[in-house]
C-alpha cells in the first residue's frame, strides 16, 4: 500500500509526535529534555491544561524549537470555539483539534489564522459497540469519512483519525487533507490500555497517515530517547523503502 504514502512535504522527524501525557509542567519539561532530539513535535493535552501552566509550557516548547500540537478538543458553540481557536493562534500552536458539527467547524477555519485545525473523527478509544451506545446505526469506518468529508468542506485542515480508517478516507478525499494518526503500538507491545483501534509505526504511515501521536510507549519506556529513536528509524525506513533508496 506504498502508493499511500504521504507525499506532502514534512521532514521526517517531524511525522512523529510526542503525546505529552504526564501530570505536571516539571514532569513535561523533563520529558522533552531526556528525549533531546530524538522528538521535535509535541502534543499538549487537557491534563497540562489543567494545571494552570499551559502557555508557559507552550512557550518553554517554543524556546526549545519544538512544534507543538495543543490537543484540547474544543467543542461548544461556534462562537465560543472561534474565540478560543483565535487566542490559541497567538501562541506559536501548530496545530489545534476541535468536535463538533458543520457549524462549529466552520466557526473554527474562519478564526484559525496560521493556526491548523484538525476536526476528531471517532476517538480511537471507541469502537462499533460504543458507537451504538451512543446512537450512532453505522460503523465506524463510515462515521470516519462521513466526519472528514464535512471537515475538509468546512475549511478545516485535517483530521484525527486511526490509522485503520486512513486507507478509506484516501481513497475518498482529497489527499491535501492533513491525517494525524493516534493509538499507534509498536508491534510487540500492544497492551491492553484504553486504545481499542490500534496500529503499528509502519501501518500508519503506509496507510496514508502524515503524523503519528505516540504517547505511553515511549514515555513508559525504560530508555525513552532510544524508544523514540528507534522509531524516528521506523519512519525513515518506511519513506526510504517507498522512494527506493
Amino acid at each position: 500500500m506504498s502508493h499511500l504514502l504521504s507525499t506532502k512535504p514534512i521532514p521526517n522527524h517531524q511525522r512523529l509526535i510526542m503525546a505529552l501525557d504526564v501530570p505536571s509542567i516539571e514532569e513535561a519539561k523533563h520529558l522533552v529534555e531526556t528525549l533531546g532530539d530524538s522528538v521535535s513535535f509535541y502534543k499538549v493535552g487537557l491534563e497540562l491544561f489543567m494545571t494552570g501552566h499551559y502557555y508557559e509550557l507552550i512557550d518553554w516548547l517554543n524556546a526549545h524549537d519544538k512544534h507543538v500540537f495543543a490537543d484540547l478538543k474544543f467543542f461548544d458553540v461556534p462562537e465560543t470555539v472561534a474565540r478560543a481557536i483565535r487566542v490559541l493562534s497567538q501562541h506559536g500552536v501548530d496545530f489545534a483539534t476541535i468536535h463538533g458539527n458543520q457549524a462549529i467547524m466552520e466557526a473554527a477555519a474562519a478564526a484559525k489564522g496560521d493556526l491548523k485545525v484538525l476536526a476528531v473523527t471517532v476517538l480511537t478509544s471507541i469502537d462499533r459497540g460504543d458507537l451504538k451506545d451512543l446512537g450512532f446505526e453505522c460503523d465506524v469506518e463510515s462515521l470516519v469519512l462521513s466526519r472528514a468529508r464535512r471537515a475538509l468542506e468546512a475549511g478545516c485542515d485535517g483530521v484525527i483519525s486511526s490509522g485503520l480508517e486512513v486507507p478509506k478516507l484516501r481513497a475518498s478525499i482529497d489527499h491535501q487533507l492533513i491525517v494525524v494518526s493516534p493509538g499507534i503500538r509498536p508491534v510487540e507491545n500492544r497492551p491492553a490500555d484504553d486504545q481499542k483501534r490500534v496500529v503499528t509505526v509502519p501501518e500508519a504511515f503506509l496507510n496514508g497517515a502524515d503524523y503519528i501521536v505516540v504517547g505511553r510507549p515511549i514515555r513508559d519506556a525504560l530508555d525513552p530517547r532510544q524508544e523514540a529513536i528507534k522509531i524516528q528509524h521506523q519512519i525513515d525506513e518506511v519513506f526510504s523503502k517507498a522512494l527506493g533508496v
